[in-house]
């Protein structure tokens, strides 16, 4: 496995630390990945993406979702029924085992809905960024002008 030096990058750059961060935590996990359940993540607009888990045999309250800061976590945990006991299986191909899949999202992406039908979860989410965090046009003042002004708020997609 292969080590590498982020501290130039700290050392060059002011306010990124999060992507800094984020490769660093990339390149330290392992590399098998988890693969159940199977998923999608899918741009649906340019602020806008949805992701898509098979969470075949899943019952809706089997499923939690969470928002922690930059983080998705979605859990779900088959309860364990006395009918699901009392079953023989010849063949089981069809996985309930309990999971937990984690995303880390972008500043400012928030979940906007979640919906579940035929053994699909769908989860949509949102970049909104703050009206504080929206860049401004500023008027340049002349030599006898004291105050600035904002003209006009400028809509963008990029953060």
């Amino acid at each position: 496995m292969r080590n590498f030096d982020l501290a130039p990058l700290y050392r060059a750059t002011v306010g990124f630390d999060q992507i800094a961060d984020l490769m660093d935590r990339v390149l330290t996990q392992e590399v098998s990945q988890p693969s159940y359940p199977p998923y999608n993540i899918e741009k649906t607009s340019d602020d806008a993406w949805r992701i898509s888990l098979a969470v075949a045999g899943f019952s809706t309250e089997d499923i939690a979702i969470e928002q922690r800061e930059n983080a998705l976590v979605i859990t779900a945990r088959k309860a364990d029924s006395d009918e699901e006991k009392a079953k023989t299986y010849l063949h089981r191909g069809i996985a309930t085992r309990a999971f937990e899949r984690r995303f880390t999202l972008a500043e400012h992406v928030r979940v906007t809905g979640a919906s579940h039908e035929n053994g699909m979860l769908h989860i949509d989410l949102k970049r909104v960024v703050p009206e504080a965090l929206k860049p401004r046009r500023i008027e340049i003042a002349g030599p006898n002008t004291v105050e600035t002004k904002v003209i006009e708020s400028e809509p963008t997609t990029e953060v």
